[in-house]
C-alpha cells in the first residue's frame, strides 16, 4: 500500500504532479486542473491543521467502514467534499502549483512529528492511514486529469 510518507512515492507525486497541464481537460467530474490543484493543496492544509474544515459525521468515522474505505475500496467519482476544500479560485498557475509541491513537501518532511488533525470525515486516523489516504486522494484527483 503507498503511503506519502515514502520517499519514493513523495517523488512519484512531486513527478505527477510537475506533469499537469492547466489546460489538460478531467477525464471525469467538474474539476478544472486548476480548481483541482487548490483542492489538493487545501486537503493538505486541513490535514496540518492550517485549513479548519467542519465535521461530519458520517458512518465513515467507524470501523470497519472506516478501514474499508481509507484501504480498499476505490475512491468514487463525483463524491461530494467539504465546501471548505472548494471554496479557493485558483490563481496564478505555477504559483498553485508550486504551492500545492510545497505543502506536500512539507507534510511529508515532518516525520513523525508531523501534527496531523482529526479528519472531517474519518474522525481521529493513525499516521498510517493519513499517509495512505493522502497518497490515494492525490492519486484519484492525478489520474483524474491524466497524470
Amino acid at each position: 500500500m503507498k503511503t506519502i510518507w515514502d520517499a519514493a512515492t513523495q517523488r512519484e507525486m512531486h513527478d505527477r504532479i510537475a506533469r499537469l497541464a492547466w489546460d489538460r481537460p478531467a477525464a471525469w467530474g467538474s474539476f478544472t486542473a486548476p480548481k483541482m490543484v487548490c483542492h489538493l493543496a487545501d486537503s493538505l492544509k486541513m490535514a496540518i491543521g492550517d485549513l479548519p474544515v467542519r465535521r461530519k459525521n458520517l458512518p465513515l468515522r467507524y470501523p470497519p467502514l472506516k478501514q474499508l474505505a481509507i484501504y480498499l475500496a476505490p475512491f468514487p467519482k463525483g463524491a461530494p467534499t467539504a465546501p471548505e476544500l472548494l471554496a479557493r479560485q485558483p490563481k496564478e498557475w505555477s504559483a498553485d502549483v508550486g504551492d500545492l509541491q510545497a505543502l506536500l513537501d512539507r507534510v511529508a518532511a515532518g516525520g513523525p512529528s508531523t501534527r496531523l488533525v482529526e479528519h472531517p470525515a474519518f474522525g481521529r486516523l493513525t499516521r498510517r492511514a493519513w499517509g495512505v489516504l493522502i497518497y490515494r486522494h492525490m492519486d484519484h484527483h492525478l489520474r483524474q486529469f491524466g497524470c
